[in-house]
């Protein structure tokens, strides 16, 4: 196989887009101003870059050791929220960033329904209800070119594609998780691999997905600079790294695979110092313990499979900076970067799930290699939500907290430190609103312009639900139940931001206004009793 997808990509990806696509009829003001910050009189550009199954200290300018200087220099330039949240799953974190909604309120409390499933109507049906917008329909009133490069993952059939919910263009993954390489089957139904409206052929050689969808992506921002009509745009980039199987570039890979051998629990002490070096943290934090189920380092079986996963792993992170990399230089080439708003944030907390049931993995493959398909499980995602306990799926920090990065030259200077504002992924979609000139409604978020203009916030409430398991964080009170737990656990997040004192006891009082506060939202949003599932990705 080539270890250069991206130059195949360029001679025979970006042919067949332009050919697929068309020549798009629109293109972007060139900027005359410098870096410096000053208001702008235009609409700016705006770009949504989504990873999946990140954990909080995965990148570097949140205490990780993985090499990414280009979202560092995002970070660095911009600001960078110390805690921000997700919905702990891939469905309904997109389903909430495109819609602006609570996933429930659009149809998405759990997961997609396949694409010839029978489905319930309702808050659990599997797909975005049409009754609400996404963002790509309200910008294109507002005269936006929309433009989708990734994995989708709210909607299996064809009339919930990307193409029929208001983006102009799309190339990508419908469904979630498939190789890196090819698309192989799902257990039930079949997964789709799209360029705008039509099932997409994967080359058979020479293919590597992170890097055909910023190929693709950079292919809409450069025809923007060619056309001739001045619009600005949206791109929403929704990586599929480092979500499982684990598959990275052995140049890459190779990177790593000496460091990991120091094992997890140094791994994981080592972040909790850097975090506490950059800021990201203070003494507020403790290091969480270890959990049961994961053994010593020094007690593990087969350390060099466990090294090369997390190995592979951080290549694909590797591999993602890169290419945002790529696409920072196109947006700079093309004069886009200074009026782009960039935000860049994850979709849930490190992924703990195992997938040898799936029997996908082929053991004759190297790790890594088309053909292997394995997870990094409890130990290393574990290590990626530093210092946090849980993982994705469950509403404690492991699993619903990301890394959160806003930059926009024209209008943001870079801060120093981390912003102690909460935030949430419906914030997105009121900020690109208020920026347009578009006036929300019905939103239960709020735009994040307060952190440039000075606008004082007030506390807010944020509630979650996702396969039994609950939140909900009023302040600095948060409260918190996994599905099989019989009572809510409280805390102060302000003294105690990593979970380690249940105060329920304490305040009787508190736990009850919180519990009825949540029930409300709950009936209001259509949450169900579930039962636990299995149901991955």
């Amino acid at each position: 196989m080539k270890t250069n997808p991206s130059k195949y990509l360029q001679l025979k990806y970006r042919a067949t887009l332009l050919a697929g696509i068309g020549i798009l009829v629109s293109s972007f003001f060139i900027l005359t101003s410098g870096t410096s910050p000053k208001k702008t009189e235009t609409k700016p550009n705006i770009i949504f870059i989504l990873a999946d199954d990140m954990g909080y200290s995965d990148i570097g300018c949140y205490g990780g050791e993985i090499h990414t200087p280009n979202i560092d220099q995002l970070a660095n330039d911009g600001i960078k929220f110390r805690s921000f949240y997700n919905n702990a799953r891939c469905c309904p974190t997109r389903a909430t960033l495109l819609t602006g909604q609570y996933p429930h309120t659009v149809g998405m409390g759990h997961m997609v329904t396949l694409e010839n499933a029978k489905y319930e109507a309702g808050s659990y049906q599997g797909f975005l209800d049409n009754k609400y917008p996404t963002i790509a329909e309200d910008l294109k009133q507002a005269g936006y070119n929309t433009y989708m490069s990734g994995k989708w993952h709210v909607g299996e059939r064809p009339q919930h594609w990307p193409l029929k919910r208001g983006f102009d263009h799309y190339y990508g993954l419908i469904s979630g998780a498939s190789s890196y390489y090819e698309i192989i089957p799902q257990e039930k139904g079949k997964r789709h691999f799209v360029l705008d409206d039509k099932d997409f052929p994967i080359p058979a050689d020479g293919f590597y997905m992170t890097d055909a969808l910023t190929d693709h992506a950079i292919g809409y921002l450069d025809n923007e600079k060619k056309a001739t009509v001045n619009n600005p745009f949206f791109l929403y980039l929704a990586y599929t790294a480092p979500h499982f199987p684990l598959h990275a570039l052995e140049p890459d890979i190779a990177k790593y695979e000496k460091l990991y051998e120091q094992g997890w629990d140094i791994t994981r002490e080592k972040r909790f110092q850097k975090m506490l070096k950059l800021g990201v943290i203070d003494k507020r934090y403790q290091l969480t313990e270890r959990p049961p189920n994961i053994p010593a380092w020094d007690n593990a079986k087969d350390k060099k499979t466990w090294v090369r996963k997390m190995a592979v792993y951080a290549a694909m992170i590797d591999r993602m900076d890169q290419n945002i990399g790529k696409l920072i230089s196109a947006l700079k080439a093309n004069g886009q970067y200074d009026n782009t708003l960039i935000i860049f944030l994850s979709d849930n907390g490190g992924c703990a799930e195992n997938m040898d049931s799936r029997h996908f993995n082929d053991t004759t493959k190297k790790i890594g290699e088309r053909g292997s398909y394995t997870t990094y499980d409890f130990p290393w995602a574990n290590v990626s939500n530093t210092p946090f306990k849980k993982y994705k799926h469950f509403m404690h920090e492991g699993g619903i907290i990301t890394p959160c990065i806003v930059h926009w030259p024209e209008r943001i200077k870079p801060k120093k430190g981390y912003d102690d504002h909460i935030g949430h992924v419906m914030d997105l979609l009121p900020t690109a609103l208020e920026l347009v000139g578009i006036t929300a409604k019905d939103l239960p978020g709020e735009s994040l312009s307060y952190l440039w203009n000075g606008k004082k916030v007030m506390d807010k409430t944020i509630c979650w639900e996702h396969e039994g398991n609950q939140a909900i964080r009023k302040g600095k009170w948060k409260m918190v139940k996994d599905m099989e737990d019989k009572a809510w656990e409280l805390y102060d997040m302000n003294t105690d931001p990593t979970e380690t004192k249940d105060l329920a006891d304490q305040y009787p009082d508190r736990v009850n206004t919180m519990i009825d506060e949540y029930e409300t939202w709950s009936k209001k949003v259509g949450v169900k009793k579930m039962a636990a599932t299995k149901n991955a990705e």
